[in-house]
């Protein structure tokens, strides 16, 4: 399940829940179903990159970072392919749940957020092989859950919710940099192409750093209007920390920054919803 990273989906959720807080309706039956579908798809991507990675032979064992189950023979294959599809049922069951909330349209964005979760993997052009992986974590863990969770709990919305889903989906692409940065030479030498192969090592502290900014100053209108310009002032400095950190590891030593990534914007985003 790759626990380190699971605060990237729900953070996208809080942030969400926060927008809708400030119009004073909110309809948390809603929410928890928001939650569901949100950790669900990013456990079943997250086997989903188990198996076909397995399956491409992308993956040797030894490699860098966590260990891979199917890979090292912890789990058979088809074990993992059943929870791939299993875990990716119950997203859409819980997605199906949210249509009272909404609109049948709801569907198609249902469809592709299953097919999203699948295309970062595998299909005739897997994102996550052609430096794609964190433009999809923009819109799958920035755009679609804060926009989606903030219309379906309050049935409002407004253009600081769309900044603020840009904002936390960059904040999760940090997550995937960071991850995509550990493993760069490993992926080189089977040939998967993510944006730290394409750009270079050298470059990705930099776009990290770039992105945080980037993502508080999206924000920065949101907190003014709560009184609290400091905050994102404060996170723009705390992000800095892992981006000059990352030139001086390597390996599974870069592993820990995954998780206070994904951390620090799940606090960022629960420090949005409840202040």
């Amino acid at each position: 399940m790759r626990l380190r990273t699971l605060p990237v989906s729900l953070a996208g959720v809080v942030l969400g829940t926060g927008y809708a807080l400030t119009t004073g309706t909110v309809r948390w039956a809603a929410v928890v179903l928001c939650f569901a579908v949100a950790l669900l798809a990013q456990i079943a991507s997250n086997f989903a990159n188990e198996y076909y990675d397995y399956v491409n032979g992308l993956d040797r064992i030894g490699r860098e970072g966590p260990r891979r189950g199917v890979t090292e023979g912890d789990i058979s294959p088809r074990a993992m392919k059943v929870a791939t599809f299993v875990t990716l049922a119950l997203a859409c069951c819980a997605g199906l749940a949210l249509i009272p909330f909404g609109s049948w349209w709801l569907i198609g964005v249902g469809i592709a957020v299953a097919l999203g979760v699948l295309a970062y993997s595998t299909g005739p052009y897997p994102l996550s092989h052609h430096g794609l992986g964190e433009v999809a974590v923009v819109i799958f863990f920035g755009l679609v859950p804060v926009n989606f969770t903030c219309w379906l709990a309050c049935g409002e919305w407004s253009i600081y919710c769309l900044m603020g889903s840009v904002s936390i989906g960059l904040l999760g692409a940090n997550v995937l940099i960071v991850n995509n940065y550990r493993d760069a030479d490993d992926d080189r030498q089977v040939g998967k192409n993510t944006l730290a192969v394409i750009l270079g090592k050298k470059v990705m502290p930099c776009v990290y750093a770039l992105n945080a900014l980037w993502a508080m100053g999206l924000m920065i209108t949101a907190w003014s209007a709560k009184g609290l310009l400091f905050v994102p002032i404060v996170f723009a400095a705390i992000f800095m920390i892992p981006a000059l950190m990352m030139p001086k590891l390597t390996g599974c030593r870069l592993t820990p920054l995954l998780g206070i990534t994904s951390v620090l914007m799940f606090v960022y985003a629960l420090i949005f919803a409840f202040l």
